[in-house]
């Protein structure tokens, strides 16, 4: 027969009699040791915080991992999610959230809003915040995700009752937000919630369903509107700037015509001076060279030339009669 190793159970139990009975402190003990070291020993998520009571006082705060404590409820333990970004939902919900606050009760009542020119709107919204007093979140409030969103509801409700509805719609959203991210921030930190308001982001803002097209048609006109002003800029940067050159082309042009006439008459000037010198000089001379020079530019327009002396008594002897013949009538016709 094979013999059988040390480390068969049967073979380690043979040597002990069956008929020895087991202390029932060897088995309190056992169960005391396991339940000390089940109670000694915890985990905290990756995105959490541990803040540590002993006997419900507030000692310490640990971070994320494995971590020990006293046992037997001496020391407790609970989990915050302090690096985990959160969010409330106003107006809506998104399925398959994890914050049980994070969608409302009721969300029609919580989007209906009234505007400052006292107009009706539907104002939906998200806040992102994060715990960063852990300790303040769980003692100084009982209940602080509620009194969030109630403060978030409120500041929603007071920036939205000092604008018009067209600055909600359109151009003062980016102010809203920032407005009421500031706000909530402010209220946070006098109820001292431990939170950190991260962003307020609006999503949808319409007006009710009843006037939803009156309203539509509205922002037709005022689209159609922003058009005809946009066509009407460019054909005014079109028209303007090739005015202004033109404009600029004729200034341009009568500078180089008075340039012009600037140095012609600049230059008859010189002329007339430089003649005027010779003609101090010898006048006679002077007198008969510009007679000449101004027949020379004359007489080669004129189609006939008559010059006639002083002695001469009568001008028709010399006039040409042939030119003239053929337009006397004979006599008869």
């Amino acid at each position: 027969m094979r013999r059988r190793r040390a480390t068969d159970p049967k073979s380690f139990l043979e040597r002990f009699p069956s008929s020895i009975p087991v202390s029932p402190w060897i088995l309190l003990l056992g169960f005391f040791l396991l339940t000390a070291a089940a109670t000694t020993f915890y985990t905290i998520p990756a995105d959490s915080e541990g803040i540590v009571l002993r006997f419900g006082k507030y000692i310490d705060k640990t971070p994320s991992g494995l971590h020990a404590k006293l046992p037997f409820g001496i020391d407790s333990v609970i989990p915050v999610p302090s690096l985990r970004q959160q969010k409330l939902e106003f107006g809506f919900v998104t399925p398959g959230f994890t914050n049980p606050e994070q969608a409302g009760n009721e969300p029609v009542l919580e989007k209906s809003m009234v505007t400052g020119d006292l107009n009706a709107v539907l104002v939906e919204w998200i806040v992102q915040y994060r715990i960063t007093e852990p300790e303040k979140y769980l003692f100084d409030v009982r209940y602080p995700d509620n009194t969030l969103r109630d403060l978030s509801e409120a500041a929603m409700r007071e920036v939205i009752g000092d604008r018009t509805v067209d600055e909600i719609i359109t151009i003062g959203r980016q102010e809203i937000e920032e407005t009421v991210r500031l706000r909530i921030r402010e209220l946070s930190a006098l109820y001292q919630l431990g939170f950190s308001i991260n962003q307020v982001q609006l999503k949808n803002v319409n007006p009710p369903e009843l006037v939803q097209p009156s309203f539509n048609e509205v922002n037709r006109a005022q689209q159609d509107r922003e058009n005809l002003i946009n066509l009407a800029n460019g054909e005014y940067n079109k028209a303007v700037p090739r005015a202004r050159g033109e404009a600029d082309q004729q200034i341009l042009d009568a500078e180089g015509y008075r340039y012009k006439r600037v140095n012609e008459a600049e230059g008859d000037v010189s002329a007339f001076n430089q003649v005027l010198a010779q003609y101090l000089k010898a006048p006679d001379i002077t007198r008969m060279r510009l007679y000449l020079e101004t027949l020379g530019a004359v007489l080669p327009q004129a189609r006939q030339q008559i010059i006639v002396d002083d002695s001469v008594q009568q001008i028709l002897p010399m006039l040409p009669m042939s030119p003239f013949s053929s337009q006397i009538p004979e006599a008869g016709k």
